[in-house]
């Protein structure tokens, strides 16, 4: 077998020096933790241990909102996502599915949760936002790992689309739901693509891309290596949640994930009757009991509040139609199956080939992924990993009746397809062949296409990244359709001025500017047309699901193709777009892109030392590229041009020499405002560069206290 150092050991002590032990935490220039334990078991207590050193409030906020007691620590703006935690059973899920793993998983997993306990107390010494709050660190149960998973997922799919889709069908009528047919305000952006072996130069694959999230800080990923005898792996763990599931290299064989925009979890409309603290719900051959308990809420300087959690055959009920007076339940794969794919994540660390990556996935659960696979062979494919329920096609719409039989689960998952790959491939949330069954709402195809484009093209993976060419030939299109005769002379040299423009939304563009200045006003004109001002009525849903079901960025996310649907509505267009024309024409002058594409990271606003770090971000950082750019920085059109959405990392594994490959996250290694790697990437992730991933272990520093590994410890 293949040595696992890819490169000469360390020297050994000189003899009469202190005994080297196997175990450690190492770090490169970058702060990047590289793991090195004897076990598989220790070294995800060693990962656990690191994730609470680097990301430890990061960490336990994620497992507070798990078991829904976030308002328990923070207060009572915070009750809304601890109702939702506690009615959608997120803490009771991941213990499910933690006593239905493999044992030895189940014990992999148990030992990753010690190592958060055993690093917790340096951690939130280090820092800030537990002395800011005065809270201090809990204790970490066995299953918490895999509702920080949860967490991270349960909005990540069509749920909440659904409830949008139902506001536009009651407010519009069924006929205008196709108006916003586009993709959602979360779970795209992402690209993956791979270039094939050079048989001719001897080249190996190379496997890129850049997962799209909301830029979060810290930041949603955790660079690390994890090395033992049997494996070493490098790649992004969430902090918080064991292995390596999404983005890494083994070596020999290296893997990457888009979302498949599959559509695998579904609401059901559900009819209660109430008998004291009975409640029963409506089946198709009568009424049955629901499952019901009240939980206390616990309220940082407030009241506590009680919730009712309700569970029917269908799954939790998670909201009410204010409207209807219906409850609303949701039912998931991982609620029914009671796994979420876990069982998957130890046999992934161990593949060296594409056949052990595709079979390690065969035991993933949600969210359902789009995977691209290569290994040194130069064999390459591409798959589909999950569970996606076969049921009646209309669960995939809007809630559906719960008490009609029609809507049941098949109990059957779709079969999901895997494909040999020969030449360049590119997945980006678009509708393929291969998804296309799988789901309803899909990225528009500009992404892929223009990833495919540049490679033909023979680009460098970095210029890939930062492509910033927009496809915005629909609104310009409608530009072209106005009567010039009709606009004033700024309004007409405007026009001009976009149509000659050449659709790149860079930074220093100020083309780029104007055209997103007059595309912000389009959305706000549409927003208050009389066609569409009825989706402003009040909703039927909770709070939590705003930033779903706001109508002003529901608009702007769907723009192209609420513009080009409303003429089949009977709504003309050209004089909304004429009017936002003149309105920019003769305001002031936009400045460029960047000025107005700044970077605007989501944090929690407890802590002085974290908001002064962020108001010097906005301040300093500016951003090309936009929602449907290869550069998918996102920002809402008609609410706001900053940026809250984008590359939650890059990288680029090279399957010819690992130690080539490249890779970086938007702000660093570590969690703690004042640390070195606090946000030590962020230039270069802004400006596109790569840092290197470091496979030398010579160029690694231990921690302290901290030993190196051990020469001798070998895969023989």
């Amino acid at each position: 077998m293949t040595l696992l150092w890819e490169s000469a050991p360390p020297a050994p002590l000189a003899p009469g020096g202190p005994p080297v032990r196997a175990a450690g935490i190492h770090r490169d220039a970058w702060g990047v933790p590289h793991l090195w334990a004897d076990t598989v078991d220790a070294l995800a207590r060693l990962q656990g241990r690191a994730a609470a050193l680097d990301r430890a409030w990061q960490i336990e906020v994620e497992r507070w909102r798990s078991e829904g007691r976030l308002a328990e620590h923070l207060g009572p703006a915070e009750v809304g996502w601890d109702r939702f935690a506690r009615r959608a059973r997120l803490d009771d899920t991941a213990r499910s599915c933690y006593a239905r793993l493999d044992p030895a998983t189940r014990r992999w997993v148990a030992a990753y949760a010690q190592g958060v306990n055993d690093g917790l107390a340096a951690g939130a010494a280090a820092a800030p936002e537990f002395a800011a709050t005065g809270c201090a660190p809990g204790r970490w149960r066995p299953w918490s790992p895999l509702g920080v998973f949860l967490v991270q997922h349960v909005l990540f799919s069509t749920f909440p689309t659904k409830l949008w889709r139902a506001h536009v069908a009651a407010t519009l009528g069924p006929a205008a739901t196709a108006l916003f047919d586009a993709e959602p305000p979360a779970g795209s952006g992402s690209n993956a693509w791979v270039t094939p072996a050079d048989p001719a130069t001897g080249r190996g694959p190379v496997v890129a891309g850049d997962p799209h999230r909301i830029l979060e800080l810290p930041g949603v990923y955790h660079q690390v290596r994890l090395a033992c005898p049997e494996f070493d792996v490098l790649g992004f763990a969430f902090p918080g949640v064991p292995g390596l599931p999404h983005f890494g290299h083994a070596g020999d064989v290296a893997w990457a994930v888009t979302n498949a925009m599959a559509d695998y979890q579904d609401l059901y409309r559900e009819r209660l009757r109430r008998e004291g603290d009975l409640v029963w719900v409506r089946e198709a051959d009568g009424w049955a009991p629901a499952r019901r308990r009240v939980e206390t809420i616990g309220v940082r300087d407030g009241e506590p509040e009680t919730v009712e959690v309700i569970e029917t055959a269908r799954g939790p009920v998670i909201d009410h139609d204010r409207h209807t007076g219906e409850a609303l339940s949701l039912r998931t794969p991982s609620r029914v199956a009671q796994r979420l794919g876990f069982d998957a994540l130890l046999p992934l660390l161990r593949s060296r080939t594409v056949d052990d990556v595709a079979t390690a996935l065969q035991a993933w659960v949600e969210p359902v992924n789009s995977v691209l696979v290569a290994d040194r062979s130069g064999a390459v494919t591409q798959l589909v990993a999950g569970l996606v329920p076969v049921r009646d096609e209309r669960c995939r719409q809007e809630p559906v009746p719960a008490w009609e039989p029609r809507y049941r689960w098949s109990g059957e998952y779709a079969p999901l397809p895997r494909t040999a790959v020969t030449g360049p491939t590119a997945c980006a949330n678009d509708r393929r062949p291969d998804v296309a069954a799988l789901g309803r709402d899909f990225a528009p195809p500009h992404r892929a296409r223009r990833i495919r484009a540049l490679l033909a093209e023979g680009t460098d993976p970095a210029a890939v990244h930062m492509d910033t060419r927009l496809d915005a030939g629909v609104l310009r299109g409608r530009l072209g359709r106005l009567d010039l005769d009709a606009l004033t002379g700024p309004a007409r040299d405007l026009r001009d001025r976009l149509a000659a423009w050449d659709g790149r939304m860079a930074a220093d563009s100020a083309d780029a500017a104007a055209y997103a200045a007059w595309r912000a006003a389009l959305a706000r004109g549409l927003h208050e047309h009389p066609a569409l001002r009825p989706l402003r009525s009040p909703g039927a849903y909770d709070e939590l699901f705003g930033p779903w079901t706001n109508p002003l960025g529901r608009i702007g996310y769907a723009l192209d193709a609420v513009v080009a649907g409303l003429p089949r509505l009977g709504v003309d267009v050209d004089p909304v777009a004429a009017a936002a024309l003149e309105e920019v024409a003769h305001g002031d002058p936009p400045g460029t892109w960047g000025q107005r594409h700044t970077l605007h990271p989501v944090h929690l606003p407890v802590s002085p030392e974290v908001d002064a770090a962020v108001d010097a971000m906005r301040a300093r950082v500016t951003l090309g590229g936009d929602s449907d750019c290869v550069l998918a920085t996102s920002s809402v059109p008609g609410l706001s041009d900053a940026c809250w959405r984008g590359p939650v990392a890059r990288y680029v594994w090279d399957l010819t020499d690992r130690a080539e490959s490249r890779w970086v996250v938007p702000f660093g290694a570590s969690g703690r405002p004042g640390d070195p790697h606090f946000a030590d990437q962020l230039p270069r992730w802004a400006s596109g560069e790569l840092i290197p991933a470091v496979t030398d272990w010579r160029l690694l520093t231990p921690e302290p206290d901290e030993p190196r590994p051990d020469p001798e410890k070998r895969n023989a």
